[in-house]
């Protein structure tokens, strides 16, 4: 697939050496893009080019990336993004129950499919999720079928067992997640290099 990635930071980056190692072509669409890499647009040009994007900026800046792509109008975008923010002093999720981050980026571009995945562990671990014995999981939630599919397609490429977890409403639990992943990464002593994985009965024997 075509891909664009929304974002050069460490998410996006980690996300291109896996995708394109599984054969995917992908462009990274940037608000000033740099004139000596080949693989860097304009956010506009490379939503353009794409079949699919993924969203791979702070989730404040996802408004914005929204509106300089002009909705990514019939696309699916992967929504990669975590609403973080810091309440007495410590890092914590600024939506909750009511809402998800990745409802109100749909709302934010009504034209486009979301779907909600690559959120819930480091980019860390989003270059090679080979590097693990079992298969770590990815959940993938959207309401359009054909492109939570084709954004499964993309989660199993890099390396993930990907779930369906129903609609876009079930972000409201992978967001969390996600969160769950930080604790245990930033302040619980784990690290980096670990991630979570579904062992299904049977399975080994």
């Amino acid at each position: 697939m075509r891909v664009a990635i929304m974002g050069t930071g460490n998410v996006g980056q980690a996300l291109a050496v896996a995708l394109r190692r599984a054969g995917h072509t992908v462009i990274f669409g940037a608000r000033t893009p740099d004139a000596a890499r080949a693989d860097e647009r304009t956010v506009r040009d490379a939503a353009a080019a794409a079949e699919i994007a993924i969203l791979a900026v702070p989730f404040e800046a996802a408004g914005e990336v929204i509106v300089a792509a002009g909705g990514f109008p019939g696309k699916p975008l992967i929504d990669a993004t975590n609403p973080l923010g810091v309440a007495d002093g410590e890092l914590s999720l600024t939506l909750g129950f009511e809402t998800s981050g990745a409802e109100r980026i749909a709302a934010l571009a009504p034209r486009a499919h979301v779907v909600k995945a690559f959120n819930q562990t480091g980019w860390e671990n989003m270059q090679d999720a080979r590097a693990y014995l079992a298969r770590p999981v990815m959940f993938v939630a959207g309401d359009d079928d054909a492109s939570k599919a084709a954004a499964s397609t993309l989660v199993a490429d890099a390396g993930f067992d990907a779930i369906d977890l129903g609609g876009l409403r079930a972000a409201r639990l992978l967001e969390p997640l996600a969160m769950l992943w930080i604790e245990l990464a930033r302040k619980r002593g784990l690290g980096a290099e670990f991630c979570l994985a579904l062992q299904r009965r049977g399975a080994g024997a």
